[in-house]
């Protein structure tokens, strides 16, 4: 995000940024950005190293490969989904949960218009590859999902599983459609639709 310290990184985007730290958490940090921003491919240490501030030299103590910094940004974003999910755990109920969960989304929609889901375009590009970072972002996604499930089972929904993988296409799809129409207020009608979905489902 081009703003990482905003309460959307904090409720449901990328990692936000946590100060100065270390050199190889800002290293990390930086790949986050950056990897969603210009893409993997796109991406040299050496961008990575300026977006962190860290000299060039001190990269290869810490990654000796970008791909190690691929790795480690897929951990960043495994982390964070964890801390999203403790988070979103202590509201009431579970369709609050998911509310909450798809507000954050869309308090991101000015980043996705820019840049797209912070690690569905991630995903995506990894899934090109067979090399064992694609499996390593597939964890994340299903992460997602199996939470997702959870809130639905906890409403007594008996297709659970294939609410969350509605739900979470929806969001793929609007942050989709959001990037590549640059229009934020895509997102912020599609999030609307799904809160109402939500309640409906939750009987509100």
């Amino acid at each position: 995000m081009t703003d990482s310290d905003s309460p959307a990184a904090a409720r449901a985007g990328r990692p936000g940024r946590s100060g100065r730290g270390g050199k190889r958490e800002r290293l990390v940090e930086a790949a986050v950005q950056v990897f969603h921003e210009q893409g993997v491919e796109k991406t040299t240490l050496g961008d990575i190293a300026r977006t962190a501030e860290v000299p060039l030299g001190n990269v290869y103590y810490y990654f000796k490969t970008k791909d190690q910094l691929v790795e480690a940004a897929v951990d960043a974003h495994c982390a964070h989904l964890d801390q999203l999910t403790a988070r979103l755990d202590a509201l009431p109920d579970p369709a609050a949960r998911l509310k909450a969960l798809v507000a954050g989304w869309v308090d991101q929609r000015e980043t996705a218009a820019r840049f797209g889901c912070p690690f569905g375009t991630l995903a995506t590009e990894l899934d090109k590859r067979d090399d064992g970072l694609d499996r390593a972002a597939a964890k994340v996604m299903r992460a997602l999902l199996d939470w997702v499930e959870s809130q639905f089972a906890q409403l007594g929904r008996a297709d659970a599983a294939a609410l969350a993988v509605e739900l979470v296409a929806a969001y793929q799809g609007m942050s989709v459609l959001t990037n590549t129409l640059r229009d934020p207020a895509l997102m912020a009608d599609q999030g609307e639709r799904l809160q109402l979905w939500i309640d409906g489902i939750a009987g509100r």
